[in-house]
Protein backbone atom coordinates (compact mmCIF):
# COMPACT_ATOMS: atom_id res chain seq x y z
CA UNK A 1 0.00 0.00 0.00
CA UNK A 2 1.14 3.40 -1.07
CA UNK A 3 1.13 6.08 1.27
CA UNK A 4 -0.04 9.24 -0.26
CA UNK A 5 1.15 13.14 0.01
CA UNK A 6 -0.36 15.00 -2.84
CA UNK A 7 1.13 18.54 -3.72
CA UNK A 8 -1.13 20.29 -6.05
CA UNK A 9 0.40 22.76 -8.61
CA UNK A 10 -1.14 25.02 -10.54
CA UNK A 11 -0.43 24.39 -14.10
CA UNK A 12 -3.07 24.26 -17.27
CA UNK A 13 -3.63 20.77 -19.00
CA UNK A 14 -0.62 18.53 -17.90
CA UNK A 15 -0.99 16.22 -14.57
CA UNK A 16 2.02 13.70 -13.81
CA UNK A 17 1.56 11.68 -11.17
CA UNK A 18 4.98 10.22 -9.38
CA UNK A 19 5.02 6.92 -7.68
CA UNK A 20 8.19 6.11 -5.70
CA UNK A 21 7.02 3.39 -3.47
CA UNK A 22 9.49 3.28 -0.35
CA UNK A 23 9.43 7.03 -0.23
CA UNK A 24 5.67 7.04 -0.37
CA UNK A 25 5.32 9.66 -2.67
CA UNK A 26 2.26 10.77 -5.36
CA UNK A 27 2.86 14.69 -6.64
CA UNK A 28 0.97 16.09 -9.09
CA UNK A 29 2.94 18.46 -11.61
CA UNK A 30 2.23 20.12 -14.58
CA UNK A 31 5.69 21.20 -16.33
CA UNK A 32 7.28 19.05 -18.99
CA UNK A 33 10.22 21.76 -18.62
CA UNK A 34 13.91 20.20 -17.48
CA UNK A 35 13.56 20.33 -13.74
CA UNK A 36 16.72 21.16 -11.30
CA UNK A 37 18.18 18.29 -10.22
CA UNK A 38 21.09 16.75 -8.08
CA UNK A 39 22.07 14.21 -10.29
CA UNK A 40 25.45 13.25 -10.12
CA UNK A 41 25.29 13.57 -14.37
CA UNK A 42 23.93 16.92 -14.40
CA UNK A 43 27.28 18.97 -14.02
CA UNK A 44 29.63 16.54 -15.37
CA UNK A 45 33.21 17.85 -16.84
CA UNK A 46 32.17 18.27 -20.32
CA UNK A 47 35.87 17.91 -21.27
CA UNK A 48 36.73 14.93 -19.14
CA UNK A 49 33.97 13.16 -20.29
CA UNK A 50 35.05 13.28 -24.03
CA UNK A 51 38.29 12.50 -22.66
CA UNK A 52 37.37 9.67 -21.24
CA UNK A 53 35.36 8.44 -24.34
CA UNK A 54 39.10 8.67 -26.12
CA UNK A 55 40.69 6.53 -24.02
CA UNK A 56 37.86 4.01 -24.07
CA UNK A 57 38.31 3.86 -27.61
CA UNK A 58 42.23 4.29 -27.71
CA UNK A 59 43.44 2.43 -24.58
CA UNK A 60 45.86 4.85 -23.73
CA UNK A 61 46.08 8.30 -21.57
CA UNK A 62 49.40 9.12 -24.45
CA UNK A 63 46.94 8.65 -27.06
CA UNK A 64 43.74 9.92 -25.22
CA UNK A 65 45.81 13.12 -24.32
CA UNK A 66 46.98 13.48 -28.43
CA UNK A 67 43.29 13.26 -29.78
CA UNK A 68 42.11 16.04 -27.73
CA UNK A 69 45.12 18.18 -27.34
CA UNK A 70 45.91 17.96 -23.02
CA UNK A 71 49.00 16.53 -21.48
CA UNK A 72 48.60 13.45 -19.91
CA UNK A 73 48.92 14.88 -16.33
CA UNK A 74 46.05 17.08 -16.92
CA UNK A 75 44.02 14.20 -19.25
CA UNK A 76 44.86 12.45 -15.98
CA UNK A 77 44.09 14.42 -13.32
CA UNK A 78 40.58 15.37 -14.87
CA UNK A 79 39.75 11.10 -15.37
CA UNK A 80 39.93 10.95 -11.54
CA UNK A 81 38.20 13.87 -10.65
CA UNK A 82 35.21 12.79 -13.22
CA UNK A 83 35.71 9.42 -11.50
CA UNK A 84 35.00 10.90 -8.09
CA UNK A 85 32.18 13.23 -9.49
CA UNK A 86 30.24 9.78 -10.92
CA UNK A 87 31.49 7.64 -7.55
CA UNK A 88 32.76 4.58 -9.22
CA UNK A 89 35.92 3.66 -11.25
CA UNK A 90 35.79 4.10 -15.11
CA UNK A 91 38.95 2.30 -15.90
CA UNK A 92 41.08 -0.50 -14.68
CA UNK A 93 45.17 0.11 -14.96
CA UNK A 94 47.48 -2.06 -16.51
CA UNK A 95 50.78 -2.13 -17.18
CA UNK A 96 50.11 -1.82 -21.40
CA UNK A 97 47.25 0.69 -20.70
CA UNK A 98 43.75 1.13 -19.06
CA UNK A 99 40.43 -0.51 -19.89
CA UNK A 100 36.80 -0.44 -18.57
CA UNK A 101 35.70 -1.97 -15.75
CA UNK A 102 32.49 -2.82 -15.92
CA UNK A 103 30.62 0.02 -14.18
CA UNK A 104 32.98 2.13 -16.54
CA UNK A 105 31.77 -0.24 -19.68
CA UNK A 106 28.53 0.14 -18.89
CA UNK A 107 28.47 4.46 -18.18
CA UNK A 108 30.73 4.87 -21.23
CA UNK A 109 28.34 3.63 -23.39
CA UNK A 110 25.99 5.49 -22.09
CA UNK A 111 28.35 8.60 -22.60
CA UNK A 112 29.25 7.91 -26.35
CA UNK A 113 25.43 8.41 -26.88
CA UNK A 114 25.12 10.97 -25.08
CA UNK A 115 27.71 12.88 -26.99
CA UNK A 116 26.67 12.15 -30.07
CA UNK A 117 23.60 13.93 -29.55
CA UNK A 118 25.55 17.06 -28.84
CA UNK A 119 28.15 15.92 -32.06
CA UNK A 120 24.84 16.34 -34.00
CA UNK A 121 24.20 20.17 -32.56
CA UNK A 122 27.18 20.50 -35.15
CA UNK A 123 25.04 20.15 -38.01
CA UNK A 124 21.77 22.33 -36.54
CA UNK A 125 24.14 25.34 -37.69
CA UNK A 126 25.00 26.81 -40.97
CA UNK A 127 28.77 26.32 -41.20
CA UNK A 128 29.37 29.78 -42.09
CA UNK A 129 27.65 31.13 -39.22
CA UNK A 130 29.90 29.35 -36.67
CA UNK A 131 33.24 30.30 -35.15
CA UNK A 132 35.96 28.94 -37.94
CA UNK A 133 37.28 25.57 -36.67
CA UNK A 134 34.71 25.69 -33.78
CA UNK A 135 33.42 22.19 -32.62
CA UNK A 136 30.38 22.59 -30.10
CA UNK A 137 31.06 20.00 -27.59
CA UNK A 138 33.93 21.10 -27.19
CA UNK A 139 33.18 23.93 -26.89
CA UNK A 140 30.92 24.13 -24.06
CA UNK A 141 30.62 23.30 -20.75
CA UNK A 142 27.79 21.87 -19.04
CA UNK A 143 26.66 25.00 -16.98
CA UNK A 144 26.17 26.39 -20.36
CA UNK A 145 24.52 23.39 -22.06
CA UNK A 146 21.53 23.28 -18.92
CA UNK A 147 21.44 26.97 -19.23
CA UNK A 148 20.24 27.08 -23.00
CA UNK A 149 18.00 24.79 -22.41
CA UNK A 150 16.11 26.79 -19.84
CA UNK A 151 16.26 29.98 -21.70
CA UNK A 152 14.40 28.15 -24.21
CA UNK A 153 11.76 26.24 -22.11
CA UNK A 154 11.30 29.05 -19.99
CA UNK A 155 11.41 31.95 -22.52
CA UNK A 156 12.70 34.08 -20.08
CA UNK A 157 17.13 34.62 -18.32
CA UNK A 158 15.15 35.51 -15.09
CA UNK A 159 12.64 32.92 -15.10
CA UNK A 160 15.81 30.55 -16.13
CA UNK A 161 17.71 31.51 -13.23
CA UNK A 162 15.10 30.56 -10.71
CA UNK A 163 14.34 27.46 -12.51
CA UNK A 164 18.24 26.72 -12.38
CA UNK A 165 18.71 27.86 -9.18
CA UNK A 166 21.40 30.70 -10.46
CA UNK A 167 22.15 34.58 -10.54
CA UNK A 168 19.51 35.92 -13.49
CA UNK A 169 23.36 37.49 -14.90
CA UNK A 170 25.52 34.24 -14.61
CA UNK A 171 22.53 32.73 -17.22
CA UNK A 172 22.72 35.85 -19.22
CA UNK A 173 26.50 35.27 -19.92
CA UNK A 174 26.19 31.76 -20.43
CA UNK A 175 23.69 31.94 -23.07
CA UNK A 176 25.49 34.57 -24.64
CA UNK A 177 28.77 32.75 -24.97
CA UNK A 178 26.52 30.07 -26.17
CA UNK A 179 25.42 32.18 -29.11
CA UNK A 180 29.11 33.44 -29.61
CA UNK A 181 30.60 29.90 -29.86
CA UNK A 182 27.57 29.36 -32.69
CA UNK A 183 28.08 32.28 -34.99
CA UNK A 184 24.75 34.36 -34.15
CA UNK A 185 22.03 34.72 -32.54
CA UNK A 186 19.49 32.22 -31.12
CA UNK A 187 16.83 34.13 -29.01
CA UNK A 188 14.96 37.01 -30.00
CA UNK A 189 13.41 39.40 -27.98
CA UNK A 190 9.75 40.11 -27.83
CA UNK A 191 6.69 42.23 -26.21
CA UNK A 192 5.93 38.72 -24.61
CA UNK A 193 9.92 37.40 -23.69
CA UNK A 194 12.23 35.60 -25.74
CA UNK A 195 11.34 33.77 -28.64
CA UNK A 196 13.90 30.93 -29.44
CA UNK A 197 14.84 30.98 -33.13
CA UNK A 198 14.29 27.02 -34.48
CA UNK A 199 17.64 26.58 -34.53
CA UNK A 200 18.28 26.70 -30.80
CA UNK A 201 14.78 25.21 -30.14
CA UNK A 202 16.59 21.85 -32.39
CA UNK A 203 20.27 22.34 -30.00
CA UNK A 204 17.86 22.38 -26.64
CA UNK A 205 16.34 18.91 -27.75
CA UNK A 206 19.72 17.48 -28.47
CA UNK A 207 20.84 19.21 -25.57
CA UNK A 208 17.99 18.05 -23.23
CA UNK A 209 18.53 13.95 -25.03
CA UNK A 210 22.34 14.26 -23.73
CA UNK A 211 21.50 14.78 -20.08
CA UNK A 212 18.60 12.18 -20.51
CA UNK A 213 21.09 9.87 -22.05
CA UNK A 214 23.77 10.38 -19.01
CA UNK A 215 20.90 9.74 -16.54
CA UNK A 216 20.17 6.64 -18.50
CA UNK A 217 23.84 5.34 -17.75
CA UNK A 218 23.49 6.47 -14.36
CA UNK A 219 20.51 4.35 -13.61
CA UNK A 220 22.25 1.42 -15.33
CA UNK A 221 24.89 1.64 -13.67
CA UNK A 222 23.12 1.90 -10.23
CA UNK A 223 21.45 -1.53 -11.52
CA UNK A 224 24.98 -3.16 -11.65
CA UNK A 225 24.86 -2.43 -8.29
CA UNK A 226 21.93 -3.81 -7.18
CA UNK A 227 19.70 -0.69 -6.78
CA UNK A 228 16.77 -1.12 -8.62
CA UNK A 229 16.23 1.93 -7.93
CA UNK A 230 15.37 3.59 -11.89
CA UNK A 231 13.34 6.10 -13.30
CA UNK A 232 10.51 4.95 -15.29
CA UNK A 233 7.95 8.15 -17.01
CA UNK A 234 4.91 7.25 -18.65
CA UNK A 235 2.92 9.19 -20.98
CA UNK A 236 -0.82 7.73 -20.85
CA UNK A 237 -3.40 8.50 -23.51
CA UNK A 238 -6.89 8.32 -22.02
CA UNK A 239 -7.53 4.40 -22.74
CA UNK A 240 -4.18 3.38 -21.60
CA UNK A 241 -4.66 5.25 -18.00
CA UNK A 242 -7.66 3.72 -17.42
CA UNK A 243 -6.55 0.03 -16.71
CA UNK A 244 -3.28 -0.64 -18.80
CA UNK A 245 -1.05 1.53 -17.11
CA UNK A 246 -1.72 1.40 -13.42
CA UNK A 247 -1.16 -2.46 -13.87
CA UNK A 248 1.50 -2.48 -15.29
CA UNK A 249 3.14 -0.25 -12.73
CA UNK A 250 1.53 -1.38 -9.80
CA UNK A 251 2.99 -5.11 -10.69
CA UNK A 252 6.51 -3.19 -11.76
CA UNK A 253 6.65 -1.37 -8.10
CA UNK A 254 5.65 -4.89 -6.87
CA UNK A 255 8.92 -6.21 -8.03
CA UNK A 256 10.99 -3.49 -7.96
CA UNK A 257 9.46 -1.11 -4.49
CA UNK A 258 12.79 1.21 -5.19
CA UNK A 259 11.99 2.29 -8.83
CA UNK A 260 10.63 5.81 -9.20
CA UNK A 261 7.37 5.89 -11.85
CA UNK A 262 5.90 9.18 -13.50
CA UNK A 263 2.98 8.87 -15.33
CA UNK A 264 2.11 12.01 -17.20
CA UNK A 265 -1.02 12.86 -18.74
CA UNK A 266 -1.87 15.48 -21.27
CA UNK A 267 -2.70 16.25 -24.89
CA UNK A 268 -0.86 13.87 -27.19
CA UNK A 269 1.25 16.78 -28.79
CA UNK A 270 2.49 18.15 -25.45
CA UNK A 271 3.56 14.34 -24.46
CA UNK A 272 5.27 14.06 -27.96
CA UNK A 273 6.75 16.98 -27.27
CA UNK A 274 8.70 15.69 -24.01
CA UNK A 275 9.34 12.45 -25.62
CA UNK A 276 10.96 13.64 -28.36
CA UNK A 277 12.93 15.94 -25.86
CA UNK A 278 14.04 12.75 -23.20
CA UNK A 279 11.53 13.82 -20.68
CA UNK A 280 9.11 11.03 -21.11
CA UNK A 281 10.45 7.65 -21.88
CA UNK A 282 7.24 6.08 -23.45
CA UNK A 283 3.98 7.29 -24.43
CA UNK A 284 0.97 4.55 -24.29
CA UNK A 285 -2.25 4.60 -26.07
CA UNK A 286 -3.78 5.10 -29.81
CA UNK A 287 -1.08 5.27 -32.42
CA UNK A 288 -1.21 8.08 -34.79
CA UNK A 289 -0.86 7.72 -38.77
CA UNK A 290 1.27 8.80 -40.23
CA UNK A 291 4.15 8.87 -37.35
CA UNK A 292 4.37 12.80 -36.63
CA UNK A 293 8.58 12.45 -36.45
CA UNK A 294 10.41 10.18 -38.27
CA UNK A 295 12.46 10.25 -34.88
CA UNK A 296 9.40 7.52 -33.59
CA UNK A 297 8.83 3.66 -32.98
CA UNK A 298 6.06 2.65 -32.59
CA UNK A 299 4.82 -1.19 -31.01
CA UNK A 300 1.51 -2.13 -31.90
CA UNK A 301 -0.45 -4.01 -28.85
CA UNK A 302 -4.02 -4.24 -29.90
CA UNK A 303 -7.42 -2.77 -31.84
CA UNK A 304 -9.79 -1.53 -29.74
CA UNK A 305 -13.18 -1.41 -30.98
CA UNK A 306 -14.83 1.98 -30.08
CA UNK A 307 -18.56 1.58 -28.96
CA UNK A 308 -22.05 3.94 -28.35
CA UNK A 309 -21.84 4.63 -24.24
CA UNK A 310 -24.58 6.07 -23.07
CA UNK A 311 -26.56 6.60 -19.31
CA UNK A 312 -28.76 3.53 -18.19
CA UNK A 313 -32.37 4.32 -19.22
CA UNK A 314 -31.59 5.97 -22.46
CA UNK A 315 -34.33 5.49 -24.56
CA UNK A 316 -31.52 3.85 -27.21
CA UNK A 317 -30.98 1.04 -24.82
CA UNK A 318 -33.73 -1.35 -25.60
CA UNK A 319 -34.06 -0.27 -29.61
CA UNK A 320 -33.31 -2.22 -31.95
CA UNK A 321 -31.11 -2.10 -35.43
CA UNK A 322 -30.24 1.46 -35.76
CA UNK A 323 -29.83 2.85 -39.88
CA UNK A 324 -26.53 5.24 -40.38
CA UNK A 325 -28.74 8.35 -40.78
CA UNK A 326 -30.13 7.73 -37.21
CA UNK A 327 -27.17 7.18 -35.68
CA UNK A 328 -26.37 10.70 -37.00
CA UNK A 329 -29.26 12.68 -35.77
CA UNK A 330 -28.32 11.82 -32.64
CA UNK A 331 -27.09 14.22 -29.69
CA UNK A 332 -23.31 13.52 -29.86
CA UNK A 333 -20.38 14.19 -27.81
CA UNK A 334 -17.22 13.68 -30.09
CA UNK A 335 -13.33 13.32 -29.22
CA UNK A 336 -11.46 16.33 -30.02
CA UNK A 337 -9.81 17.15 -33.56
CA UNK A 338 -7.00 15.46 -34.77
CA UNK A 339 -6.97 12.23 -32.38
CA UNK A 340 -8.18 8.58 -33.11
CA UNK A 341 -10.43 8.20 -31.73
CA UNK A 342 -12.27 11.32 -34.01
CA UNK A 343 -11.25 10.19 -36.90
CA UNK A 344 -12.61 7.01 -36.15
CA UNK A 345 -15.82 9.09 -35.59
CA UNK A 346 -15.62 11.04 -39.05
CA UNK A 347 -14.93 8.14 -41.19
CA UNK A 348 -18.00 5.86 -39.84
CA UNK A 349 -20.17 7.71 -41.59
CA UNK A 350 -18.13 9.02 -44.32
CA UNK A 351 -17.86 5.36 -45.62
CA UNK A 352 -21.66 5.56 -45.77
CA UNK A 353 -21.55 8.83 -47.70
CA UNK A 354 -22.90 11.27 -45.27
CA UNK A 355 -21.26 14.15 -43.81
CA UNK A 356 -20.16 13.42 -39.78
CA UNK A 357 -22.69 15.05 -37.49
CA UNK A 358 -22.15 18.91 -37.27
CA UNK A 359 -23.76 20.16 -34.10
CA UNK A 360 -21.85 18.45 -31.70
CA UNK A 361 -19.78 18.88 -27.88
CA UNK A 362 -16.55 18.33 -28.95
CA UNK A 363 -14.64 17.07 -25.34
CA UNK A 364 -11.61 15.36 -24.60
CA UNK A 365 -12.06 15.01 -21.12
CA UNK A 366 -13.43 11.31 -19.93
CA UNK A 367 -14.46 13.12 -16.75
CA UNK A 368 -16.42 16.09 -18.37
CA UNK A 369 -18.03 13.60 -20.88
CA UNK A 370 -19.02 11.17 -18.32
CA UNK A 371 -20.65 14.20 -16.42
CA UNK A 372 -22.60 15.08 -19.73
CA UNK A 373 -23.48 11.16 -20.54
CA UNK A 374 -25.22 11.04 -16.83
CA UNK A 375 -27.03 14.27 -17.00
CA UNK A 376 -28.36 14.43 -20.60
CA UNK A 377 -29.70 11.66 -23.73
CA UNK A 378 -26.06 12.84 -25.50
CA UNK A 379 -24.39 9.57 -26.73
CA UNK A 380 -20.64 9.29 -27.04
CA UNK A 381 -18.33 7.28 -28.87
CA UNK A 382 -15.70 5.40 -26.54
CA UNK A 383 -13.99 1.95 -25.77
CA UNK A 384 -15.44 -0.75 -23.62
CA UNK A 385 -11.94 -0.78 -22.34
CA UNK A 386 -12.16 2.22 -21.49
CA UNK A 387 -15.41 2.67 -19.53
CA UNK A 388 -15.22 -1.13 -17.98
CA UNK A 389 -15.40 0.34 -14.63
CA UNK A 390 -18.40 2.74 -14.95
CA UNK A 391 -20.65 -0.43 -17.11
CA UNK A 392 -19.51 -2.78 -13.96
CA UNK A 393 -20.62 0.13 -11.58
CA UNK A 394 -24.00 0.55 -13.69
CA UNK A 395 -23.09 4.50 -14.31
CA UNK A 396 -23.24 3.73 -18.09
CA UNK A 397 -24.43 1.45 -20.70
CA UNK A 398 -22.89 0.25 -24.45
CA UNK A 399 -25.59 -0.20 -27.52
CA UNK A 400 -24.69 -3.17 -28.83
CA UNK A 401 -24.35 -2.10 -32.13
CA UNK A 402 -21.81 -3.34 -34.24
CA UNK A 403 -20.18 -0.18 -36.32
CA UNK A 404 -17.58 -1.38 -38.89
CA UNK A 405 -14.50 0.20 -39.35
CA UNK A 406 -14.91 2.03 -35.87
CA UNK A 407 -11.34 1.38 -34.07
CA UNK A 408 -8.05 2.40 -33.29
CA UNK A 409 -4.69 1.09 -33.02
CA UNK A 410 -3.80 0.95 -28.92
CA UNK A 411 0.31 0.94 -28.62
CA UNK A 412 3.85 1.51 -27.57
CA UNK A 413 5.54 4.77 -28.94
CA UNK A 414 8.92 5.29 -28.23
CA UNK A 415 12.01 7.25 -29.90
CA UNK A 416 13.64 5.34 -32.32
CA UNK A 417 17.09 5.88 -30.71
CA UNK A 418 15.64 4.78 -27.40
CA UNK A 419 18.10 2.29 -25.42
CA UNK A 420 16.09 1.41 -21.73
CA UNK A 421 17.63 0.29 -19.22
CA UNK A 422 16.54 -2.48 -17.11
CA UNK A 423 13.61 -1.02 -15.27
CA UNK A 424 12.07 0.30 -17.92
CA UNK A 425 12.63 -3.14 -20.31
CA UNK A 426 10.69 -4.60 -17.18
CA UNK A 427 7.90 -2.21 -17.57
CA UNK A 428 7.85 -3.00 -21.13
CA UNK A 429 7.03 -6.81 -20.71
CA UNK A 430 4.36 -5.98 -18.13
CA UNK A 431 2.79 -3.67 -20.09
CA UNK A 432 2.44 -6.10 -22.76
CA UNK A 433 1.48 -8.72 -20.33
CA UNK A 434 -1.91 -6.24 -19.04
CA UNK A 435 -2.45 -5.67 -22.44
Amino acid sequence: MFKERLQVLVFPIHTEINLRNSASQRRFRGDFAVRKSDKMTDNLNLRHLISAVEIQKLGSIRKASERVHVSQSALTQGIHKLEARLGFELFSRFHDGLRPTEMGETFLLRARRALAYLTAMDAALPRPARSPGAVLARSLTSAQLRALVAVVDRGSYTLAARKLGLAQPSVHRAVKHVEAVCGGALLNKTPAGLEPTWQARELARLIALYFHELAQGEQEVAELRGQMTGRLRVGSLPLARTRMVPQAVTRLLKDYPQAEVSIVEGPYEEQLHALLHGRLDVIVGALRYPKPSAELERRKLFTDKLSIAFRPGHPLQNQGILGVENLRNLSWIAPREDTPAREAFSRFFEQHDLPPPQHIVECSSLVATRGMLLDSDRVALLSAKQLEVDIQAGLLALGVWDLPGVDRDIGITTRRDWRPTRIQRQFLGRLQNAA
